[in-house]
């Protein structure tokens, strides 16, 4: 059941995603583009999935537990740290040079593009390098589990 609600979600996801056209890296970086050719339409894709995601966990939060799960998985690290600020530059500065963020790149799989293919298996190396990183205590003297 889990796998088929995991292949649901991420198939809404991947429509959600393609439909408010943040698959299409010439789009986002239209967005990002101020002073020449701006895009604002992804403005509101942005607002609508943080005012879901808002009444999303108004209500899920709610439920003594998820239905799929014993217990809630939420972020317990509250503080701002090296690895966060560095996850989130490189987060910014991937998207915005790209015009793929994570989310949107997998559906553009589909697009058979090879710049897709190019920056999905970058970010796959990105991952693994800063899974092998924090494993290895690099980033900060915390060390966390995932």
């Amino acid at each position: 059941m889990r796998l088929i609600s995991t292949f649901v979600i991420g198939l809404i996801f991947g429509i959600g995603i393609t439909i408010g056209g943040m698959a299409n890296p010439a789009k986002v970086l239209n967005f990002f583009d101020i002073a020449g050719t701006w895009d604002p339409s992804l403005l509101l894709v942005m607002i609508s999935a943080l005012v879901v995601t808002a009444i999303g966990y108004f209500f899920v939060l709610k439920r003594p537990k998820p239905v799929l799960e014993d217990v809630f998985s939420l972020p317990a690290a509250k503080q701002i740290d090296t690895t966060l600020i560095l996850g989130s530059a490189t987060f910014g500065l991937g998207w915005g040079i790209t015009g793929f963020c994570p989310g949107g790149s997998i559906p553009a799989l589909g697009l058979v593009n090879v710049d897709t293919f190019i920056f999905v298996g970058a970010m796959i190396v990105g991952i693994t390098a800063a899974k092998y990183l924090r494993g290895r205590n690099a980033f900060s003297t915390v060390k966390t589990t995932n």
